[in-house]
């Protein structure tokens, strides 16, 4: 691992001192310390950071009359908008576990979760309610809150943002009701940082099946520590309720990209994603920056935030840069005040990154990292140069990496050869929710077999190959194919079916299915790509749907899922 510090960033401590307390004192921390500094910008809305705690007061005090209690797992199911962080710190103030829904998923997708994780209490917009409204009976929900995108605007805008009002169903609470209703007091609740829950979060994991993810409030904290301080160097201190840093000698604030409590960053990554809630909410909130927040991605709504803002931060997804570099907003926009891009949650293309760098004169970072580490597991070093092309950077603070042989992980391989990842380090899960078997199978003596294919340099610089499992990256999303395939499968005419992903800039990987008809079946390809979409999330929607006689398949019957990633990267189809 020593070689691995041959190329670490001067000023950025090896090793972290973590302050084992609830993710909700960050938030609190910044309220001390910039009382007066808006927090989140909206539409035009501004709120403070002491505005926002004491909302967050109001809205835990609301939960805990309702009879929610520590333990309890509250969804929230909401774009990003000013209701989603105050509701996210309440619920974490008063010891509940927060259950991320994204609106992107199907009537099926949130019954399952919401069951799962045995959801009590859900957080919702009016506006996208039509969907869960239909699954309620069959979940253990007892409380409904909703809320309404015009309470975000003052009356007096109406007339140029005239957003209709959509009326609560009945038994649902209304969300801006019970924060006018309770005082700015939080409910006493003692939280074990490191043993006690503050996320559930679903994914695939390493094996394809829907599991939610145990993040601790620790380890929370933890991933936001490493990511600040990987851009602001130091180590972390915590006194008196206020979060700061410990310089090493001779380092100074002028030789990190970031200043405290002075930056604006623009945030479209979704808050319902790990990527969103610890990198463009808490992180951010840490170091005292101001969140210009869009609810979605709209290109010119977002280039004409950058000179009217200036921000130094924004990020996501590659399939965000996509279009902005292609738009002629971006060679007429002035980007010099941009200190950091950071690109995660899929690999980016050589080609897109060098048109990012050739217009943007700021630090362009590539990270990596899952649900089952928290968040971030390794990023490039916080300068110019720091970036190497196809690599995913160094392993961030106290985050250790192996190579291993993909058929025994006993094996561990030397730098250079090709094998499975294996992290380890104090933000890793503390497990798959009810699950102790699936459990054991990923994380062994504290590494986390992540599933995914690389090599390390002798540098210590990762480089992501190919992925283990058959999971896709569309548009930043994880898509897993036995998912697709199940709701395929469910229709009469289909035999068997197979999901493999088409690379292309704007998706990343989209979902192209092929499906063998049972004998005499009359489906046509329309018929099935429309019924298997009606099931799905909208980002999971497959792109193409194709109908062979006979998928390919060996002696056991297995089928051939290379020879169809093969025959699909080189169809000329547009998807």
């Amino acid at each position: 691992m020593e070689k691995i510090f041959t190329c670490w960033p001067k000023g950025i401590f090896k090793n972290l001192t973590y302050p084992e307390i609830p993710i909700f004192e960050i938030l609190r921390s910044s309220a001390r310390r910039w009382p007066t500094r808006n927090a989140l910008i909206f539409g035009g809305m501004e709120i403070t950071f002491l505005e926002l705690d004491q909302l967050s007061d109001r809205f835990a005090a609301a939960l805990a009359d309702l009879g929610v209690r520590k333990g309890d797992r509250v969804a929230i199911h909401l774009p990003n908008c000013p209701q989603f962080a105050i509701a996210y710190y309440g619920l974490l103030k008063c010891g509940a576990v927060f259950v991320p829904l994204s609106p992107l998923l199907s009537e099926r997708e949130l019954k399952m979760q919401m069951n799962d994780a045995g959801t009590e209490t859900f957080i919702g917009l009016n506006l996208l309610y039509a969907a869960p409204r239909k699954i309620m009976p069959e979940t253990p929900v007892k409380r409904i809150i909703l809320t309404d995108m015009t309470d975000c605007y003052p009356p007096l805008s109406a007339p140029v943002k005239p957003l209709p009002r959509f009326p609560h169903p009945e038994g649902a609470l209304d969300f801006t009701a019970l924060l006018a209703r309770y005082p700015a007091q939080a409910p006493e609740c003692t939280i074990d940082p490191k043993t006690d829950l503050a996320h559930i979060a679903y994914t695939g994991g390493t094996t394809g099946t829907a599991k939610g993810v145990m993040i601790t409030h620790y380890k929370g904290v933890v991933s936001c520590c490493q990511m600040n301080q990987w851009f602001m160097g130091g180590d972390v201190t915590y006194e008196s309720g206020i979060l700061g840093l410990r310089r090493m000698e001779g380092d100074r604030d002028e030789d990190h990209a970031f200043a405290v409590g002075m930056e604006t960053s623009l945030v479209v990554a979704p808050w319902f994603h790990v990527m969103g809630i610890y990198g463009y909410l808490n992180q951010p909130f840490m170091k005292g920056s101001t969140l210009v927040v869009f609810p979605r991605f709209d290109l010119e709504e977002f280039m004409n935030a950058i000179p009217k803002y200036r921000p130094a931060v924004f990020g996501g997804a590659p399939q965000l840069f996509v279009p902005m570099v292609a738009h002629p907003l971006f060679q007429e926009t002035d980007l010099s005040m941009i200190k950091l891009v950071v690109s995660g949650a899929a690999p980016i293309s050589p080609a897109l990154l060098s048109k990012l760098r050739a217009r943007i004169p700021a630090i362009i970072c590539e990270a990596y990292g899952l649900t089952e580490a928290t968040s971030v597991a390794t990023i490039s070093p916080p300068t110019r140069d720091g970036l190497r092309l196809g690599s995913v950077g160094l392993p961030v603070q106290d985050t250790e990496i192996r190579i291993v042989d993909p058929e025994n992980d006993q094996i561990e391989l030397p730098a250079g050869e090709i094998g499975e990842i294996c992290l380890r380090g104090p933000q890793i899960m503390a497990g798959y929710w009810k699950r102790p078997d699936e459990t054991a199978e990923v994380i062994k003596d504290g590494w986390l077999l992540t599933g995914d294919i690389g090599r390390v340099d002798e540098d210590g610089y990762l480089f992501i190959v190919d992925r283990k499992k058959d999971m896709l990256l569309c548009k930043g999303h994880n898509v897993y194919p036995r998912d697709l395939e199940e709701v395929l499968n469910n229709h009469p005419d289909v035999m068997q079916s197979a999901v493999v992903g088409k690379k292309d800039d704007r998706y990343g990987e989209a979902p192209v299915a092929f499906v063998q008809l049972r004998p005499e079946a009359k489906a046509t390809e329309a018929e099935l790509l429309a019924y298997a979409n009606e099931n799905m999330a909208m980002y999971k929607k497959i792109r193409r749907l194709v109908v062979l006689d006979q998928l390919p398949a060996n002696a056991a019957g297995k089928i051939l899922r290379r020879e169809l990633r093969e025959q699909v990267q080189a169809a000329d189809f547009v998807v």
